[in-house]
């Protein structure tokens, strides 16, 4: 007979994903708070805030030997960098091809497209890894490496796919990159080797994902207070189907082809390739789109997917965390690699 689970077991199990569904509420009652305009300064507490803070907790909670046996990883990364700028491309470009066939709104496919050539983002993947125990490492490794490379491939994707392209700020985006993201994994790191403090008490996880439900909080105030984008409400729901389909089908393939491969690969690994191969970046998308089709009165309707696809993305790794937990531990009890 089953076990029947109380909603406190419940509630400790999932508790992410309550979280998150706690931040998009909030975040719904008065979107203005956390917004870019608002008071929270979110340009500065999120970019060189909370995802510094998320970095400078990784690069403290790292083993030094497991970052140099990463860089010995080359398959693992191989995997990811092809999932993202090739495989993605490619199924997303089938994907639109049968949605076409019900009519949906060509901006709003074309979204769809400028969405699968963006990179990877450098704070959700790599939480969500570490929140399912996967390998943290890995992840930072292909989010930052991922994001760098998008700087060169997503123009030239964008071209091949659409037809367009646009100069992305190089300068800025690898200075953000290097002040939010690669600075404070450095200094979390060289504190961790270089000194006594080692902060055991410290409660590094539960305030690592704090920081990220944060980043997810603010997201989703900038997301409820988009303008109107010029869609009709069927479009909008048209939307949000294909993105979450095509999200599930994404997660699905990487999983089994990474799954499949496990000559090559650990379980731990498998979770960093799902999420890292499977994200895409707000953050650079949207300057991106915003630099791309400056002065195009369908600016909105193309942004729309990527919009969506972000905090979806976020709800779906939220309910993903438990389930990989627990098929990381059965692996473990099988005796397999994890």
């Amino acid at each position: 007979m089953r076990q029947r689970i109380t909603p406190a077991e419940f509630l400790k199990k999932n508790w992410l994903l309550v979280a998150i569904l706690c931040c998009i509420f909030l975040a719904g009652l008065y979107p203005k708070l956390g917004s870019k305009e608002g008071p929270l300064k979110t340009e500065y507490s999120v970019k060189y805030g909370a995802v510094s803070l998320m970095f400078f907790i990784s690069g403290f909670s790292l083993k030094t030997d497991s970052i140099f046996y990463t860089f010995k990883q080359y398959k693992l990364h191989l995997f990811i960098q092809l999932f993202t700028f090739l495989l993605v491309p490619i199924y997303t470009q089938l994907f639109v091809k049968f949605l076409s066939m019900f009519g949906i709104n060509g901006w709003v496919l074309k979204g769809l497209i400028t969405v699968s050539c963006m990179p990877p983002p450098v704070s959700s993947a790599v939480i969500l890894t570490r929140a399912a125990q996967g390998n943290e490492t890995a992840a930072i490794f292909n989010s930052v490496v991922g994001s760098f490379l998008g700087i060169i491939i997503t123009p030239i994707l964008l071209l091949f796919n659409l037809g367009s392209t646009t100069i992305v700020p190089l300068f800025g985006t690898v200075l953000q990159l290097t002040v939010s993201v690669i600075l404070p994994l450095l200094a979390g790191q060289l504190i961790k080797v270089f000194t006594n403090f080692r902060g055991h008490r410290i409660p590094f996880g539960t305030i690592s994902q704090c920081a990220l439900l944060f980043v997810i909080y603010t997201t989703f105030c900038d997301t409820f207070l988009v303008p109107e984008t010029g869609l009709s409400a069927l479009d909008v729901i048209f939307t949000i189907f294909s993105v979450l389909l095509l999200q599930i089908a994404l997660i699905l393939l990487s999983f089994k082809l990474s799954n499949s491969m496990r000559k090559l690969f650990t379980s731990a690994d498998v979770i960093a390739m799902v999420f890292c191969s499977t994200h895409k970046s707000l953050t650079l998308g949207i300057p991106i789109l915003r630099i791309m089709f400056h002065g195009y009165s369908h600016l909105s309707q193309i942004s729309l997917p990527l919009l969506v696809y972000h905090p979806t993305q976020i709800i779906l790794g939220g309910l993903m965390v438990p389930q990989l937990k627990d098929w990381l531990h059965s692996q473990k009890k099988r005796k397999l690699p994890v």
